[in-house]
């Protein structure tokens, strides 16, 4: 399974995207492709996406911790290297 999060993405690149992916909201796209055609996408936007995109990518691996992150450009979340477990931080709630 992949999981794909972007600040924005071209239209060309959307389009394209829409060939695997579903769109439940705006610049989240979901697909369970194989691992042989993720590895294809996901090396596909990180050569054609521009900075402004802000990328967060989430691969599905089969074995701990299970999944990996791709990031490109800035993305409106930030991701941090714990222990080698890469996190997405969140502000805590007040």
């Amino acid at each position: 399974m992949v999981v794909l999060v972007a600040n924005d993405l071209p239209m060309k690149i959307r389009g394209r995207l829409k060939l695997w992916f579903t769109e439940p909201r705006a610049n989240v796209f979901v697909s369970g492709i194989t691992d042989y055609v993720a590895d294809k996408v996901i090396s596909y936007l990180l050569q054609n996406c521009p900075p402004e995109s802000g990328l967060i990518i989430f691969k599905d691996l089969s074995k701990p911790p299970f999944y990996r992150l791709y990031t490109l450009g800035i993305p409106s979340k930030k991701v941090v290297d714990f222990n080698g477990l890469q996190l997405v931080l969140e502000k805590a709630g007040t």
